[in-house]
């Protein structure tokens, strides 16, 4: 595990109705995040997106609908888990949850079963200087490198991750 992320198992409360799912709760004793943006992305099936990262900012991801293969590695130098790369399934079809990295811990995903709907909440709002890109290929993570469809880059601008 990658030293400050989190992987928070959500509770569905399901009836003959439908269901209740809290994904966030941010009170004052349980929250590392002050709250800077909301944002919601569409991905399509078979898209991957990485790896991107932020020096300043933390930043909650759920997925409403679809499923992806979430990739994570710890870029930052000082940290006792510098270079550890991280991998996980989330969506349909697998226990409910929201996840947490901090500033510094790349991120990417391949969007395994899709269209993919992702809520995420960043600790502040989109700012330029805080993005970190580093191209598909240049970190080690077993599930990308041969994962099909789009990375970001030159002519394949990100839409938002």
């Amino acid at each position: 595990m990658i030293d400050g992320v989190k992987l928070a198992p959500l509770i569905t409360h399901r009836d003959q109705r439908g269901f209740f799912r809290e994904i966030f709760r941010f009170s004052e004793s349980d929250s590392e995040l002050s709250v800077g943006q909301l944002s919601h992305s569409l991905v399509e099936q078979g898209v991957v997106k990485g790896w991107h990262g932020h020096v300043y900012q933390s930043q909650w991801n759920y997925v409403v609908t679809g499923r992806i293969r979430v990739g994570l590695y710890d870029h930052r130098e000082v940290s006792p888990t510098h270079n550890t790369p991280m991998e996980f399934l989330v969506g349909d079809g697998e226990q409910p949850l929201a996840y947490f990295f901090p500033p510094g811990v790349m991120h990417g995903y391949e969007c395994v079963a899709g269209p993919l709907h992702i809520i995420y909440v960043t600790s502040g709002v989109y700012d330029p200087e805080d993005e970190l890109r580093i191209p598909l290929d240049d970190l080690p993570h077993p599930g990308f490198s041969q994962a099909r469809g789009a990375s970001e880059g030159p002519g394949n601008p990100p839409v938002a991750s």
